[in-house]
């Protein structure tokens, strides 16, 4: 079931609905199904430079550098 974005004209009220393709939306504030749906925004990709540190700490940790460039390889 997707994740939509909707704005209801009558309200003006914006919101997210999980809806099945046998539902018709309606707006949770006035309950009007004069509704628009909006483009959404995209999901973050999850590679933030935290992230990407935190994993190859645990990989250096754990022993694994064959996919590093040799600049990342810790010096021993």
């Amino acid at each position: 079931m997707p994740l939509y974005d909707y704005r209801c004209t009558a309200c003006n009220a914006a919101f997210e609905l999980l809806v099945r393709a046998s539902t018709v939306a309606v707006c949770p504030q006035c309950g009007s199904a004069q509704l628009e749906r909006q483009v959404s925004l995209p999901a973050p990709q999850m590679q933030s430079p935290g992230i990407i540190a935190r994993a190859r700490q645990q990989a250096a940790r754990e022993g694994h550098f064959s996919h590093y460039a040799p600049s990342e390889r810790p010096r021993r």
